[in-house]
């Protein structure tokens, strides 16, 4: 179905679901990891077609392009934090652009570029709709404060500097992080998919009583159980905006191989896309994150196969395989 042919289907349902504009960014960003690639997975999800199919869908979609970063010379590590300017400042320009896209009453598509960038992502929603939640979708729990993380890189450790509870094992001078404050409390995230976790962050996730359901609990519970109960947590009762972060590398290497982290075990693709499209049922999903696609790692085979999981992915968000359209935000008011 076309968004241009909406006039040939009668129903008062077709103009209100057609209505909530998404507005894309490619965040070409890789400097909270090492490894060469990551910044070139916006450019290669566009060239597989990952906006065009939703387009065709009937939804509108706007791509915003990429954001521009300037390169930041002498940025030597601070508290075990590598390249901690160019990550603040990139941060930044990204929490800006997604408090515009909000403000505009549209809903945001992120697409990376490494696990870091959620910080200016999830800043740039607290800051239009400060009552949200996240659902973090990770084989990774990302929340090593910088001076416990075993490999200094940023992209494993976002949410650490996010969380109102953590700020006591934050540096108090890292370079550019000054405007970075926290946004959310430990109530207000839960995990889907984790399967490789720090001694730290397993301290973390239970001092802190934060929702975490492992790959283990997939197994035991059924992932429609886990899903359910992950909007639960972090809906509180209410109709809350929610941000769904969703690392590729939650999924199975068998699926999604070209990933900067890859761990054996995890999600199917059909998994991976049933939780989206079940978090975008609720109609409130405002945000989501599509990270860690690294399209230059493993054989083009591989890098197919990643690329076409992170557009199915991304189209469970428009209910690509419900029997009924999906509309993003759809429950969110529009900002006044």
């Amino acid at each position: 179905m076309n968004g241009n042919h909406l006039e040939e289907f009668p129903g008062k349902w077709i103009k209100s679901r057609y209505s909530v504009e998404t507005k894309v960014i490619g965040i070409s960003y890789n400097y909270g990891q090492p490894k060469a690639g990551v910044c070139n997975g916006p450019r290669r999800m566009r060239e597989y077609g990952i906006i065009q199919s939703i387009s065709d869908m009937g939804f509108p979609i706007t791509d915003l392009g990429d954001i521009t970063f300037d390169d930041v010379k002498n940025d030597t590590p601070v508290s075990n934090v590598r390249r901690p300017r160019a990550i603040g400042l990139s941060n930044k320009l990204i929490a800006d652009k997604v408090a515009e896209v909000l403000e505009g009453g549209s809903v945001c598509l992120t697409l990376g570029g490494d696990h870091s960038l959620a910080i200016g992502s999830i800043m740039g929603q607290a800051r239009v709709q400060p009552d949200f939640g996240v659902i973090w979708v990770d084989a990774h729990a990302d929340i090593n404060p910088p001076l416990v993380s075993e490999s200094g890189n940023t992209h494993g450790m976002p949410l650490a500097f996010l969380l109102h509870e953590l700020q006591g094992l934050i540096p108090k001078h890292i370079p550019e992080f000054e405007w970075i404050k926290p946004c959310m409390h430990a109530t207000d995230l839960a995990y889907i998919g984790l399967r490789d976790l720090d001694p730290a962050e397993k301290e973390i996730l239970e001092d802190n009583n934060i929702a975490a359901f492992t790959i283990l609990d997939v197994m035991e519970l059924g992932l429609p159980h886990v899903v359910q109960e992950a909007i639960r947590v972090v809906s509180q009762g209410r109709e809350r905006p929610i941000h769904l972060s969703f690392d590729i590398d939650a999924l199975d290497p068998s699926v999604a191989p070209s990933t900067g982290t890859p761990v054996p075990g995890g999600l199917t693709l059909r998994e991976g896309v049933y939780i989206t499209e079940k978090i975008a049922s609720t109609g409130h999903l405002t945000v989501m994150d599509l990270v860690e696609v690294n399209p230059e790692l493993g054989s083009k085979a591989d890098q197919e196969s990643t690329l076409q999981a992170a557009q199915e992915v991304i189209g469970g968000w428009f209910g690509k395989t419900n029997k009924k359209q999906l509309v993003p935000g759809y429950c969110i008011p529009k900002p006044e």
